[in-house]
């Protein structure tokens, strides 16, 4: 039996197979610190990892679960230590992500007291986390531990579980068969959910009937990858990911079209407006313009969230289950369609690689930040592992990464937050230390936090099985994503908002013990990136990158046309270059739409 609260929890998370957990300490959790250090001792099957600050902690824990379809654990003190936590947190709830925080409190006594860094901690997690509750008694911690851990899992969500600092060094006390009790267990519900006979007889119906059949999968079909093709050749049909589904569809299939949306392909974006029935596999892809026009298509949506069924389109047939299950169960229902409209999208996929990779070849100053993501894709390990933030790095991931069938790539999808790259970077080296991982990640996301992260990838890099770990630094002083929303959104980038201060980021890895390597000529991209990957330790590999290579979308609508003529009518400091280099890099039937506007 553990001694105190805290012991217990420790033991409680370790019999529900959660053994990595990231954390910082402080007052507030000090019962649970001291607990966690006496564990350790006793040789107890799990691993702290303190990262440099707490937001990374809970960005760590995310990543964690996406890398392994684990649990992710963070741990944080009261007030704000807890706080810090809400950035990732909120993106483990928009990425659908089971992770468990413990959070500390101060004593119960002091609830409501306005006490030092006492806060309503249930008020304030009460929006990000599918479960949040104090616990208050001995007693009561077996059924909030227990809880919170099948909350997160069944609900795909971050549950929160507040430990008041009086409470953590009580004496554990077994829960008794009395009134008010609840006695609980270790084990998750199954949800290998199928649908019933008669919904997937109607969604075979739809599917059936469809002679130009789209299929759009996102990350819910994370581990069904042979259930997806065996159904897209069944129907005939093209497959476009989701940033976060990425992974599922290998990039050699040749009718896979890779992303849809913003950072996404023109194939895919002509798939959906020409196809006549689509398919939705575990994805809440948001965005309409990209989907088909309404009455274009008939629909049918597979979700294992049925709170994301028919949320995005006009869907005929919900179809609530797990990707892999359901389509296994479908596919004997499925009439085989003929190839011709996947062919004609395969062929389609080819010009665009095509047209992809003379674009990543164009002249640039200094270098293309598109080349050296075909050199990477050219590049990565079979068994890598590839994180992006969410600025211009998630462009150029979406466009030039294709993931193999045992790559796994990810990224801070619907809350699309800055510095996540790196926290994601780290947590999967600590889940597959044997794997090369790559940080991709621009110069403002890496002052912002990335460079912290890289004291806790000091601490511990001797420890993983494999030394290749790479950060990848597009330097291109500009917060290059938010310059060209503004453009787009017709208002002239300005310095004092978007400039990055200059910083020698290999120097930086040097003064740390790393391999720093720099590049500012694009002859010099290939033969870096294999110096990185033969490297014996950490590598940061900074590429001076040309900030006026523009990041468009595969589709340039009449508005983003009139916006980008206007931002540039009004003093964009950057006209001549942002008008020389989009057109290098492709941009013709942009400008051609923006010299219309100019003209009116």
């Amino acid at each position: 039996m553990a001694t105190s609260v805290s012991d217990f929890i420790i033991d409680r998370l370790i019999a529900w197979g959660l053994h990595h957990w990231y954390g910082y300490p402080g007052d507030g959790i000090g019962g649970f610190d001291g607990a966690m250090g006496r564990a350790q001792k006793q040789g107890k099957n799990f691993t702290y990892i303190r990262p440099t600050h707490e937001e990374e902690a809970a960005f760590m824990a995310t990543a964690h679960a996406k890398f392994t379809g684990e649990v992710g654990v963070c741990v944080a003190t009261s007030g704000p230590g807890a706080l810090h936590l809400l950035n990732g947190l909120y993106d483990a709830k928009g990425d659908n992500t089971p992770v468990v925080a413990i959070i500390g409190q101060q004593a119960r006594v002091s609830l409501g007291t306005e006490f030092q860094q006492e806060i309503n901690l249930e008020r304030t997690f009460s929006d990000v986390a599918v479960f949040v509750q104090t616990v208050t008694t001995p007693m009561h911690a077996q059924f909030v531990i227990d809880k919170a851990v099948r909350m997160a899992k069944a609900y795909r969500g971050p549950a929160v579980v507040i430990l008041p600092a009086d409470v953590q060094t009580l004496d554990m006390e077994e829960p008794t068969a009395e009134h008010f009790v609840s006695r609980t267990g270790v084990g998750y519900a199954e949800d290998r959910l199928c649908p019933d006979d008669t919904a997937l007889a109607q969604a075979a119906a739809v599917l059936n009937a469809g002679q130009k059949v789209a299929m759009l999968v996102g990350q819910g079909a994370i581990g069904a990858t042979d259930e997806v093709l065996a159904v897209a050749q069944r129907l005939g049909a093209g497959i476009c990911t989701a940033l976060l589904g990425k992974q599922v569809v290998p990039g050699d299939i040749d009718y896979h079209t890779q992303q849809l949306g913003l950072l996404g392909s023109r194939p895919s974006y002509d798939m959906m407006q020409d196809c006549d029935t689509l398919l939705m596999v575990g994805t809440n892809f948001p965005y309409g313009e990209f989907l088909p026009p309404t009455g274009n298509a008939r629909a049918v949506q597979l979700d294992l969230s049925p709170r994301h069924l028919g949320a995005r389109y006009p869907t005929e047939v919900n179809l609530w289950g797990d990707a892999k299950t359901t389509l296994a169960a479908l596919l004997p229902r499925l009439d085989q369609h003929d190839l011709d409209w996947q062919n004609t999208i395969a062929e389609q996929m080819r010009e665009w690689d095509e047209e992809n990779d003379r674009i990543a070849l164009a002249e640039a100053s200094p270098v293309n930040p598109r080349r050296v993501f075909t050199s990477l894709n050219d590049r990565l390990p079979d068994n890598a592992i590839i994180t992006c933030d969410a600025g211009s790095t998630a462009d150029w991931y979406g466009f030039h990464i294709k993931l193999g069938r045992n790559q796994m790539g990810n990224l801070s999808g619907r809350m699309a937050s800055m510095l996540a790259a790196m926290p994601y970077a780290i947590a999967a080296k600590f889940a597959h230390p044997q794997r090369p991982v790559v940080c991709t990640i621009g110069d403002g996301a890496f002052q912002m936090l990335g460079m912290n992260g890289l004291l806790t990838v000091k601490r511990h890099w001797q420890q993983w099985d494999s030394p290749t770990f790479i950060v990848m630094v597009l330097d291109n002083g500009d917060l290059n994503q938010v310059s060209w929303e503004m453009r787009i959104a017709g208002d002239p980038r300005w310095d004092t908002a978007q400039l990055v201060e200059p910083m020698d980021y290999a120097g930086y890895a040097e003064l740390l013990g790393f391999k720093g390597i720099r590049v500012e000529d694009p002859a010099d991209i290939d033969a870096a990136w294999d110096q990185a990957f033969a490297a014996d330790r950490p590598v940061v590999l900074s590429v001076k990158t040309d900030a006026n290579t523009p990041p468009l979308p595969a589709h340039i609508t009449l508005e983003q046309a009139g916006g980008l003529a206007k931002s540039l009518l009004t003093g964009d400091p950057a006209i001549a270059r942002v008008i020389n280099q989009s057109v290098r890099s492709g941009a013709a039937r942009l400008f051609e739409r923006v010299r219309n506007k100019l003209n009116e």
